[in-house]
């Protein structure tokens, strides 16, 4: 190996150990706690040496928000392939969504972000696409199906994606507790009746 894939490689090393440190600073103190100097203290580098693999912090959140939306995307891509109805596809997917936010909770905050202020996320703008199409596709063939031409799919996209969202959010921020359990019989009592308006 030669003494430019060598440097290539510590390079790479360096910023995976980045990206690990920040993760369990997140999960120990939060997205807000979060600092370039924390991570250079954490894995006893200098803080230039930080600078050499990211611009800034935004930089090092965005890099968490592209893996978010390419997990969240994964999952639900795994759950509408498990059915072949659109309508079915809709509530595994928003099971899936649902599912995701609950296991990886400080991922959703910092991708929608949930209690913090994170401007460099809109950069993520690919994957919000591949996450936007996936749900919009069996909404299409639902609507195609029912004939009916009052119904626009970019609102109806919008809708769903209020729904699961706002219900993640009122669990996450934790403004009105719900008896366990009861968050997610609202949300399949809501995702029935958006499917029975769609038809």
């Amino acid at each position: 190996m030669g003494i430019a894939e060598r440097r290539q490689r510590h390079k790479e090393e360096i910023k995976k150990e980045i990206i690990l440190t920040a993760w369990e600073l997140v999960k120990k103190e939060g997205w807000q706690s979060l600092s370039i100097r924390k991570i250079a203290d954490a894995i006893e580098y200098s803080v230039p040496v930080i600078y050499d693999h990211f611009e800034n912090k935004e930089a090092i959140l965005l890099e968490f928000a592209k893996k978010g939306y390419y997990k969240l995307f994964k999952h639900m891509f795994e759950a509408k392939e498990q059915h072949t109805d659109p309508a079915e596809q809709i509530k595994a997917m928003a099971d899936a969504y649902w599912n995701f936010a609950h296991e990886h909770r400080e991922l959703y905050q910092l991708m929608f972000g949930i209690g913090m202020a994170c401007c460099e996320i809109d950069k993520a703008v690919l994957e919000k696409e591949q996450f936007r199409a996936i749900f919009t596709e069996p909404i299409e063939q639902l609507v195609k199906k029912s004939e009916r031409t009052d119904i626009n799919v970019c609102l109806k996209y919008h809708a769903l994606w209020s729904l699961l969202h706002g219900l993640i959010s009122i669990r996450i921020v934790g403004n009105t507790p719900l008896r366990e359990g009861l968050d997610k019989m609202i949300l399949d009592d809501a995702i029935q009746g958006y499917l029975k308006n769609l038809s």
